[in-house]
């Protein structure tokens, strides 16, 4: 009654099987690794610019940030309270200055397109940040800094 049991005669048991199935496996991993490398992700081409506006910001003793025009040197408005987008947005391109060696002093330029949609560009090292990608609160804050002409308007969002 003692019988071995062969797995000779099983299906599965080929060595070919389990080569075709590694390089099934291999052939997945290098599909999806060469995806990963080109992005998913068409950027979009720039619509033709509406207008253009060099502004640069300035940190006040109080907490505010200043927005100045920089051929006037006259303040634009200024940013009260806590302005969590309207400060991460700055400090990112403040911190790629920092990192390339490049002082406060260049102006950022505030770029509306046609399509409606915003851009905050630091010609001093080429960074750029499309507001529209925030939503429509968070770029508004950037959008009124295209009318805004004299030192008199407050920007007090909490």
């Amino acid at each position: 009654m003692n019988q071995s049991i062969s797995n000779n005669n099983l299906p599965g048991q080929h060595g070919l099987t389990g080569w075709i199935f590694v390089g099934f496996l291999c052939s997945v991993l290098l599909v999806v690794g060469v995806l990963r490398n080109q992005g998913m992700i068409t950027p979009q081409d720039d619509a033709p610019v509406s207008w253009k506006r060099s502004l640069r910001f300035e940190d006040r003793p109080n907490g505010d940030v200043a927005v100045v025009d920089p051929d006037s040197q006259l303040e634009v408005t200024r940013f009260q309270g806590e302005q969590g987008f309207v400060r991460g947005t700055l400090r990112t391109l403040s911190r790629e200055r920092m990192r390339r060696g490049i002082g406060a002093g260049p102006a950022f330029e505030l770029i509306g397109h046609t399509d409606g949609r915003l851009t905050l560009l630091d010609p001093a090292t080429g960074a750029r940040i499309d507001l529209e990608s925030f939503g429509p609160t968070n770029m508004s804050a950037f959008a009124q800094l295209q009318t805004l002409t004299s030192s008199s308007q407050k920007a007090s969002q909490e």
